[in-house]
């Protein structure tokens, strides 16, 4: 009986030890498992969120609504009529028998002073500017979440699918340290510990699908989409470049935010024109028809003038504060230029970072901790290594094969940003080739 148990446990480790050496390999273990659906690319995503929003839609109809205020900006005022009637012998009817009883009608235009209704069209197509640039920075980032949470979904399929193909070399660990503890080989502790490294993996497991759920509910909401709307799976990124010409210079020419504070200075130099031209006068003119029934009618032009005379009261505080308005746009615009140096310090550093990290563990990381592995897993089914090496190095493969994938997510969110800043209102850079 004793020869039949070793002679099995023999055949159990020979099959292990193939299958364990199938499941290794430097670029990772193979996934067996049924078709599934996968994810749409990307850019996809992107145009849906983009044609969903609402976000979207409510800057659309500030910009349609801005649009439709440039016309009547520079329009004249409303012009003015009116009766009135003039009695010479009141209170008995006189007209048509007296000279000086007639009923007049008037009519006035204001003229605004030269200039102004110009200037006045030259804000209200500032404000359109500004209410465009607006809309192609919503644009953009909403593209960038989109991108950056797909990401994320990405290095949380990658472990998914290294997990399971982890627990699958687990259980061939498991069931060799059984077998050999069952034949008085060994002690217990190996199957101990095997038990407890899958019960972490399903730990991680269960974590990894909660935090999917998260980051899919986050999407589903940039698409406008039912919250527990499904998506297949990421199995790839696109893959990305970045421009190879300074980014900073890109940044300051292409960068949406910098371009809402440089359309809101513009708008804000209009305005102060605009009170600025308020300090001059402006003209009315007009005149009018007196009816005097049989007697000839009688005609008057005449020219008006409104004068400023409050000015210290009304006019010259609207200047101050319009130069005020004026300073908040420049120091905003300063502002904004000192964050996209420091955002585009942060992203080349980000994206060498993730470069040199990934061509690591490709070349490196990944095809040495596999080794080991192979190396500790072997030692132990010949019977001259430990079984805490085995589980040690196990880790160490895992970890390398999250780890890559969470680096990939990594560079992939630093494009995303880096999109924002230097692509300009047409982003791209991403293929759709998987």
């Amino acid at each position: 009986m004793k020869t039949f148990a070793l002679a099995m446990s023999l055949c159990a480790l020979i099959v292990c030890r193939q299958a364990a050496a199938a499941a290794v390999q430097d670029s990772g273990p193979p996934v067996v498992r049924p078709p599934a659906q996968t994810a749409p690319h990307v850019e996809d995503l992107v145009a849906i969120a983009l044609g969903r929003s609402s976000d979207v839609d409510v800057l659309r109809a500030k910009l349609a609504a801005a649009r439709e205020m440039v016309a009547p900006a520079g329009a004249l005022p409303n012009p003015m009529t009116s009766i009135a009637y003039t009695e010479a012998d009141f209170p008995f009817f006189g007209v048509g028998r007296e000279p000086m009883s007639a009923i007049t009608i008037e009519y006035r235009q204001g003229l605004p002073y030269g200039g102004k209704r110009v200037a006045r069209r030259q804000v209200a197509r500032a404000e359109v500017e500004t209410r465009v640039r607006e809309l192609e920075e919503l644009q953009q980032q909403i593209g960038r979440q989109v991108r950056t949470i797909y990401g994320r979904m990405y290095a949380l399929d990658c472990e998914r699918t290294v997990l399971k193909a982890a627990r699958e070399l687990l259980d061939m660990l498991t069931a060799t340290a059984s077998t050999r503890y069952g034949v008085g080989e060994a002690s217990e502790e190996p199957v101990l510990k095997a038990q407890l490294a899958v019960s972490r993996l399903d730990e991680r497991a269960d974590d990894l699908a909660a935090e999917r759920r998260i980051q899919l509910a986050a999407l589903n909401r940039l698409l406008d989409s039912p919250i527990d709307s499904a998506l297949g799976d990421i199995e790839a990124l696109p893959p990305v470049t970045v421009p190879s010409s300074d980014w900073l210079e890109l940044a300051q020419a292409n960068s949406p935010g910098l371009a809402v504070r440089q359309a809101e200075i513009a708008a804000a130099q209009k305005r102060l024109a605009v009170t600025k031209l308020d300090l001059k006068p402006d003209f009315t003119v007009g005149g009018a028809v007196g009816i005097r029934g049989k007697l000839p009618p009688v005609v008057t032009f005449g020219v008006g003038v409104e004068w400023p005379w409050w000015k210290k009261d009304k006019q010259e505080s609207l200047v101050r504060a319009a130069e005020r308005e004026l300073d908040l746009a420049r120091h905003a615009e300063h502002n904004e230029w000192v964050d996209v140096r420091t955002e585009v310090a942060r992203l080349s550093a980000e994206w060498q970072r993730a470069e040199q990290q990934i061509r690591r563990y490709q070349q490196a990381i990944l095809p040495q901790t596999a080794a080991a592995m192979d190396a500790a897993r072997l030692a132990y089914l010949n019977g001259r290594g430990d079984f805490s090496t085995v589980i040690e190095d196990f880790g160490l493969w895992l970890d390398a094969r999250v780890r890559l994938a969470t680096r990939e997510a990594d560079r992939f969110a630093t494009w995303a940003d880096l999109q924002v800043l230097t692509s300009g209102p047409a982003t791209g850079g991403a293929g759709k080739g998987r």
